[in-house]
């Protein structure tokens, strides 16, 4: 079957693998009918996890919708011709840190992620034709009729991201709130947010044109984070003491440092970005002085997420096919790579179909 492989930084391809196989007894296998990817895949791409990805062997993706084609026997929850996405961490469903909603960190899969090399748990990626959903019954669930193949794989990753943020951040009425970085995910944080507050308390900053286009449409604030000005400006629209709360959704130490730079005392930051640098000089006695509450939250228990993101695009808050802009077929997995990973042609989100 074909499938998507890393060969090294900015250096995914299609390649050839033997169609997998089922070989415990909680797995199903699926047909995958539409993926995609987020900015997280990009770390991979340009090679910040080159070192934990096995050369010519690792696969790629982990925003699934698919149609399941086998089943196990200790799977009871799914039938055959069922269409399904799953969360981008495999979780048992079982364990303690399951039970308590912390399904990225599962004791059983040992924080196990599809697409993301040996140290996590070396699965299978979802840029392929056919792939093996492990422990299905505990991080799968079935999408109903009405939800199209490209808004269901959102709920592998980008929507239940978005709603974590917006609980984690806790706009209340009125509250002036920063978005920080307008890409899918973080325009779709953008479409939740606007449901507790008012769009002229929203700043979204966002360097790509295109972009903060997207978003000034929807009647916020929006600002490019490269102007000379850009600091002042924003915290003009903030009232000048900062903003009540901020969600980052890019996952660089420059955006965390913008966040801490527009938050006002007493405020809360949710950094959903996916951080990979090792260190970051935060003050702490800024931090403890300025009394901010910070939640990292880049490595995300999405599972527990997953039936109330759907319920947001079942109600029409969100759109998710409103952010995809190309399409391409998985025997173009590289250009789909090199077009998302320079936001060129005014891209966004890129649906991929094997």
């Amino acid at each position: 079957m074909k499938t998507a492989i890393y060969y090294g930084p900015k250096d995914i391809r299609c390649g050839v693998k033997e169609s997998p196989k089922i070989t415990h007894e909680d797995d199903i296998r699926v047909k995958v009918l539409a993926t995609s990817m987020c900015g997280s895949d990009l770390h991979v791409y340009r090679g910040a996890l080159d070192a934990i990805m096995e050369k010519g062997v690792s696969q790629t993706g982990h925003e699934l919708c698919g149609e399941v084609l086998e089943i196990s026997s200790n799977v009871s929850k799914f039938k055959i011709g069922d269409r399904v996405s799953m969360a981008y961490s495999c979780s048992c469903g079982d364990c303690y840190m399951c039970d308590c909603g912390q399904t990225a960190h599962c004791e059983t899969t040992q924080k196990a992620v599809y697409g993301f090399g040996v140290p996590f748990g070396n699965l299978n990626g979802t840029h392929t034709e056919e792939m093996i959903l492990p422990h299905a019954e505990g991080h799968v669930m079935l999408i109903p009729e009405g939800i199209s193949d490209a808004s269901a794989l959102t709920l592998s990753c980008n929507m239940p991201s978005a709603v974590i943020a917006n609980e984690l951040a806790d706009i209340q009425v009125g509250e002036k709130v920063a978005i920080i970085g307008a890409g899918p995910t973080g325009l779709m944080a953008l479409d939740i947010a606007l449901t507790k507050t008012s769009p002229k308390n929203i700043l979204v900053v966002e360097p790509v044109e295109n972009r903060r286009d997207i978003a000034s449409k929807k009647g916020v604030n929006v600002l490019n984070p490269n102007n000379e000005s850009f600091k002042e400006e924003a915290l003009k629209i903030s009232g000048e003491r900062g903003f009540d709360k901020v969600i980052e959704m890019v996952g660089f130490k420059e955006t965390l440092q913008t966040s801490l730079d527009l938050i006002r005392a007493g405020g809360t930051i949710a950094a959903l970005g996916v951080f990979t640098d090792q260190e970051f000089n935060l003050v702490l006695g800024d931090v403890f002085l300025r009394d901010i509450s910070l939640h990292m939250n880049g490595f995300a228990n999405v599972q527990p997420y997953m039936q109330k993101a759907m319920k947001y695009i079942q109600d029409g808050v969100v759109n998710p096919e409103d952010y995809f802009t190309h399409e391409f077929k998985l025997d173009n997995i590289d250009e789909a790579f090199k077009l998302f990973n320079s936001k060129d042609d005014n891209s966004l989100k890129i649906l991929i179909r094997p």
